[in-house]
């Protein structure tokens, strides 16, 4: 593909696939792409490598940032303007991939997307070796309703295509020149004849030179003498001497029209060609007397003037929600100066009371007819309705578009989904005297978490203040704002993430991240990964036993205090495979017995004997629900095995200084630091911890 292009898009897509000069200044770019995603709450994670140039992050950024699948286009082989018009396109709810995936990018995606975007029929006509200007000739083509048959065809490179696509529009017979063989030149040469409505058989031959047939042409020309017309009491100038070229071209679906004069010598175009030849084309609607004038009086030779417009259609307005409760809570906290994150002054929920109003649909509008140029109708179509809102703790109105809460408690969208839950608002601290709070929802504490406290919740766990000697359990997320210092008698678990601004001496077990500004001597059991941000965070200390790896400043100090990393499979990972692999069985013994049942049932039924329908309905719906759990579970098998290979391409990282005495394990192969190192990769190769220059 591509044979046909201009030196121009030659050195350009030269220059796409050799890497840019990587020098401070371009790093400074990726650096400031991914930190302008994650100030956007965007999953950075999936451009932040340094195999894209920035260019190709901006553009991953921009469509995550729209909400549109950027996975699709996040490939470094792409250019940044292949995914930039991967990513128009989804916008549009277009795929371009299977165009990508025939050889067309950049220039063709862009003529494939535009096409495709005005429904035009281009695949009829596209075939694999077509370049970006003879797509756009045929694009042209269908915009103006033209038979493109006569050109649509590789064998005419993008300047034929575009001299028989003049013709065409011109209502000439483009079959007198429509030979592959003629050069543009040549074919120009005898089109400008049919314009001119000259007998143009005594130059269309091979034989002849494009100069041959300007010459042969003018000379038919200057023997067309015309009679005479007066002109302010003075002599006519012949016609022989007189040009009358221009051009019509129709885009925009026949809703527009553009008169274009070439700057010739003698070339004397009057208002009255211009309106004959609208008049030719059909053209009655939207025309523009003022444009015109102005385009002969003036003499605005060389410029596309817009000389008739219709009336575009106006797509209805899709239909849309109105919220009365904010969906922008902040699900990541505001970083502080030195490159920690304010737990303190997060927002972490929005609370709303039973029967408020959450929010109400406004239906799609119609919508509104519109006229081209030849006073067509444009049907234009009406908006787009949306799917009712999914979740749970809401109840439609009788009115079928006004969303109402069913409790008082804690509000959030998530993923789409409005999830509305009970919290318990507890407005004093909790204590061994305030006794075993075990709440069906989640728990709001304004203040403080003593010795003895202990909090069970279905939700997340809130803590406005510090934790010291207590318990939490969690079947959502834990947040602490200020801290928990405690004796190791501080006890932590939750099936999601655990953040608050330090933790010391605590015993955190989760599923989800661990995130805090410094984190010492505690014992950490995760599934996720331990976090610890800005400058002055330090993990000190206590043993971290973390599947998805570390990401911290500072790791030990300079008294060497022991500080114990296992990262990637280990002990935690171990028990969890196997959690699984026992929850699978279960399942296929369960299935094994329910297949059994299923079969005598068809046996009863192919020897004519009697079933209740009751029966069959509720084994053949049991047997569904097992199968998908069971699919459901060897997803959630295999997204472990693959989240942790992802993770080891780079399972530690130290950000400012490791010092000596920590120890770093990775599945399994131990390594003792025994040197002080600044930012650092910690990293398996060929079964050895090495040390990876950050």
């Amino acid at each position: 593909m591509g044979k046909s292009n201009s030196d121009s898009n030659e050195k350009q897509q030269q220059e796409l696939r050799f890497p840019m000069m990587e020098n401070a200044e371009y790093h400074n770019a990726q650096n400031k792409e991914i930190k302008l995603g994650a100030e956007e709450g965007l999953d950075v994670s999936i451009y932040s490598n340094p195999e894209f140039n920035w260019l190709q992050m901006e553009q991953i950024r921009m469509g995550l940032k729209d909400k549109v699948d950027a996975s699709v286009y996040a490939n470094p082989a792409y250019s940044y303007e292949t995914m930039r018009q991967i990513r128009l396109a989804l916008y549009s709810a277009m795929d371009l991939i299977p165009y990508l995936n025939r050889g067309f990018t950049d220039d063709a995606l862009e003529e494939i997307r535009l096409a495709l975007l005005n429904r035009l029929p281009l695949e009829e006509w596209l075939k694999d070796d077509m370049c970006a200007p003879q797509i756009h000739e045929i694009r042209m083509g269908l915009c103006e309703q033209l038979d493109i048959s006569a050109y649509a065809d590789t064998k005419y490179n993008w300047m034929q295509m575009r001299e028989i696509r003049l013709g065409l529009e011109k209502r000439l017979n483009v079959s007198i020149y429509a030979n592959y063989l003629f050069s543009h030149f040549q074919m120009k040469e005898i089109r400008l004849g049919l314009e001119a409505g000259l007998d143009v058989s005594s130059y269309c031959g091979l034989i002849y030179s494009a100069t041959d047939m300007k010459e042969k042409r003018q000379n038919l020309i200057n023997g067309k003498i015309a009679k005479p017309v007066p002109v302010s009491g003075k002599s006519s100038i012949p016609d022989s001497f007189r040009k009358h070229e221009f051009s019509i071209s129709i885009e925009d679906n026949g809703n527009k029209a553009y008169a274009y004069v070439p700057r010739l010598t003698g070339n004397m175009v009057t208002k009255e060609d211009i309106y004959n030849d609208l008049k030719r084309r059909k053209i009655v609607f939207g025309i523009i007397p003022e444009a015109i004038t102005d385009l002969i009086d003036k003499k605005r030779t060389n410029e596309r003037i817009l000389i008739a417009e219709g009336i575009p259609a106006q797509r209805g307005k899709d239909g849309w929600f109105e919220f009365f409760v904010r969906l922008d809570m902040p699900r990541i906290p505001a970083p502080l100066p030195d490159g920690g994150v304010d737990y303190v002054n997060i927002e972490a929920f929005e609370m709303v009371d039973e029967g408020e109003k959450i929010a109400v649909y406004h239906p799609a509008g119609k919508g509104t007819d519109g006229k081209n140029i030849y006073d067509e109708t444009i049907h234009a179509d009406n908006g787009t309705e949306q799917k009712p809102l999914r979740g749970e703790g809401f109840v439609i109105a009788p009115d079928g578009v006004t969303y109402l809460s069913k409790m008082s408690g804690k509000f959030e969208y998530i993923n789409g989904r409005i999830i509305i839950t009970n919290m318990l608002v507890v407005r004093e601290d909790v204590t061994a005297v305030t006794g075993k709070l075990e709440v069906d929802g989640s728990v709001y504490v304004i203040g403080s978490i003593y010795s003895g406290g202990y909090i069970k919740a279905s939700g997340d766990i809130i803590i406005e203040r510090n934790v010291e000697a207590a318990r939490l359990i969690a079947g959502g997320n834990v947040m602490i704002k200020q801290g928990s210092c405690s004796k190791n008698d501080c006890f932590i678990e939750a099936a999601g993430e655990v953040s608050g601004k330090f933790f010391e001496a605590a015993n955190i077990n989760a599923r989800g991240n661990v995130k805090a500004n410094y984190i010492m001597n505690s014992n950490i059991n995760t599934m996720g990964r331990v976090i610890v941000s800005g400058k002055k965070g330090v993990l000190l200390g206590g043993r971290i036993c973390a599947v998805n790896g570390v990401d911290t400043y500072n790791l030990g100090n300079s008294s060497h205090l022991r500080t114990l990393m296992e990262v990637g499979r280990n002990e935690l990972y171990e028990r969890e495979q196997a959690r699984y692999a026992e929850k699978r069985e279960e399942l296929l013994v369960e299935l094994s017995a329910l297949e059994k049942g299923w079969s005598k049932i068809l046996q009863l039924l192919t020897s004519g004997k009697e079933v209740s329908k009751d029966t069959v309905r509720k084994m053949h719906a049991t047997m569904e629900v097992r199968n998908k759990e069971l699919a459901e579970l060897d997803a959630e098998i295999s997204k472990l095995a693959n989240m942790t290979d992802q993770s080891m391409n780079a399972p530690v990282y130290i950000r400012g200084k490791a010092y000596e005495g920590s120890v770093i394990i990775i599945n399994t192969i131990k390594y003792l630091l025994s040197a002080e190192v600044k930012r650092v990769i910690f990293k398996l190769r060929d079964k050895k911890v090495v040390m990876v220059t950050l």
